[in-house]
């Protein structure tokens, strides 16, 4: 079913996968249900079907100890960007005790979201589960790491986490730890801010290659980047990120970059932080949706069509105003089609290409 004709015979519109959302993160942080409306989320299961969201990379991410979370997404945004920016980029490492408990802790606030939701969620383990759940009206949610804090060194806790569901990993935050370097927050700034991968960073690669679980590149820095594509035979994936070329931030991707992710036909999952779509790199929710059609514009031109799709970062970001929650995404959709986005091309954008990527990458 294309975007316009379910326009015209009222039909459900294409449903949307999204790359990246920090769901867990504020159920665990603020002890609240997904499955009920909450004021001030950007995304909960009322706002996602509102809005078409049918799924979703469901990030696990383990705070610093101690940091007390704030509930607004634009809070956390700042304080994000002052805790790794300037002189704090080598923040110490996350006791692996505590990270432990951290994910297990928001991998069962998602379990307890698919047995409490009736039918109408599904953690899902292969493309095959992903289409079947977007084709019945189930919203689908793929389990990833923003960060590989939970696993050792031995890589034991990849063969147990993967047991569980993980299908999708970042290997880094923007910070270091036992696998590589992340990108510190700057603006403008270049991602090549320094070293890359460690020697247990590349059995990671390999591992994860081995077992069919998705390598997000998103925090990478730029060093890192290149020796996961020298390393990995799967297909280069940024869950949330936007253009360089664009906004200079250093969270970004270059043209070189972007030109590599096309050759392996992987994926760049638009970020919706404001911070990382306008050229001025300002905190401004008043950022037209313009800007983001912008990026898909050019991430399209330099990496292909068949390599772009949504990583809306919701819920902790500073999002443009007219798609601050999930409930606006037709707003979104509607600005792609004003920029001649249409038929399979928006399919492509909204959830096929995520579709597609997956399935290469879990060799199904």
């Amino acid at each position: 079913m294309r975007e316009e004709d379910s326009v015209n015979t009222g039909a459900r519109r294409p449903p949307i996968f999204d790359g990246h959302n920090d769901t867990l993160l504020r159920m665990q942080s603020d002890g609240i249900s997904f499955l009920e409306r909450n004021e001030e989320a950007g995304l909960d299961f009322p706002l996602a079907q509102q809005g078409g969201y049918a799924g979703a990379f469901f990030a696990v991410y383990i705070p610093p100890a101690g940091l007390k979370v704030p509930r607004k997404g634009a809070d956390v945004a700042r304080l994000a960007l002052a805790s790794f920016a300037g002189q704090e980029t080598d923040p110490p490492l996350p006791e692996l005790g505590y990270a432990r408990r951290q994910a297990i802790g928001q991998m069962a606030a998602l379990f307890r979201v698919e047995r409490e939701s009736g039918g109408r969620f599904a953690v899902v383990r292969t493309a095959a589960e992903l289409e079947q759940a977007l084709d019945a009206g189930i919203m689908a949610a793929v389990l990833h790491f923003e960060g590989a804090e939970p696993i050792d060194a031995d890589l034991n806790g990849l063969e147990v986490f993967y047991r569980a569901g993980l299908r999708s990993i970042g290997i880094v935050h923007s910070r270091r730890n036992i696998f590589a370097h992340g990108v510190p927050y700057g603006f403008p700034l270049s991602p090549d801010t320094g070293p890359g991968l460690t020697k247990a960073g590349r059995r990671l690669v390999q591992a994860c290659n081995r077992l069919g679980i998705m390598i997000d590149l998103s925090h990478l820095n730029e060093r890192g980047f290149w020796e996961v594509a020298d390393l990995s035979n799967a297909p280069l994936v940024a869950t949330h990120s936007c253009a360089h070329a664009i906004c200079p931030s250093s969270r970004n991707l270059t043209d070189e970059q972007l030109r590599a992710i096309g050759r392996t036909n992987g994926m760049v999952g638009l970020n919706f932080h404001v911070g990382f779509l306008r050229p001025d790199g300002a905190f401004d929710t008043d950022t037209p949706l313009d800007v983001l059609g912008q990026h898909i514009d050019h991430i399209a031109e330099v990496a292909g069509i068949d390599c772009i799709g949504l990583g809306s970062d919701y819920d902790y970001i500073a999002a443009p105003r007219a798609i601050a929650t999930a409930a606006d995404l037709p707003n979104l959709i509607q600005a792609l089609r004003d920029r001649g986005y249409s038929g399979d091309d928006l399919e492509k954008i909204l959830y096929r290409n995520w579709v597609r990527v997956l399935r290469a990458t879990w060799e199904e």
